[in-house]
């Protein structure tokens, strides 16, 4: 994969979906931390019905330490891994009132600190919240990434590093973005729609399907 072919995926990319943003509903960014803390190994779907509800009654962190974690848990208890997550969140909530002013950091080191915050989520908070140039590599973006050839890895780390490195500086911001939704309903994981893809001329995938 050369430099032109990546510059011509992102500008396809990007004329397809100039604005690209997140499946996750949300209205501020602890809302987002919290939506996508539930939503590991969960679909944006689900967490997207639990926080319709959970949000409207306790969207900061002083209201969901609040409900404590048998509250919480009446409203998250359709996600997978619920009883975990509730936990984390709970403990989440408390290190921000106590150590952040109830204030969700804008660095990764104060967000990797967070109960149940790992580096993906970091990096979808500072990107999605907070607009800083990060990437957020989940299954679909290490699939589309190593199908295409846009940024090979053996894993997530060595994929964000590559994107970090090979994706055009003008394309960095929403990179993730555009990569989150092609692998979620274009370059599926069973069976890709190669036919129906805009980039597949440029895509270096050796076994495309055909309808």
């Amino acid at each position: 994969m050369n430099k032109t072919k990546r510059q011509e995926i992102f500008t396809r990319l990007r004329a397809d979906n100039p604005n690209p943003v997140t499946e996750l509903e949300f209205s501020s960014p602890f809302e987002l931390l919290v939506a996508v803390a539930l939503s590991a190994q969960a679909t944006d779907v689900s967490v997207n019905k639990a926080t319709r509800k959970l949000f409207p009654v306790a969207n900061t962190p002083e209201a969901i330490y609040a409900l404590g974690v048998d509250g919480l848990k009446e409203y998250i208890k359709t996600i997978g891994l619920y009883n975990s997550k509730a936990e984390n969140v709970i403990k989440a909530c408390k290190l921000l009132i106590d150590k952040h002013n109830s204030v969700v950091p804008e660095n990764r080191e104060d967000l990797e600190e967070l109960p149940g915050v790992g580096r993906k989520t970091a990096n979808v908070v500072l990107n999605t919240a907070f607009r800083q140039i990060a990437m957020a590599v989940d299954t679909h973006i290490f699939r589309v990434s190593n199908r295409t050839k846009i940024a090979p890895g053996k894993n997530v780390n060595e994929v964000e590093q590559k994107l970090l490195k090979f994706v055009p500086d003008e394309f960095l911001m929403d990179a993730h973005h555009w990569l989150i939704l092609h692998g979620r309903y274009v370059c599926t994981a069973r069976k890709p729609k190669c036919n129906s893809c805009m980039i597949e001329d440029l895509c270096e995938f050796k076994d495309k399907t055909e309808l």
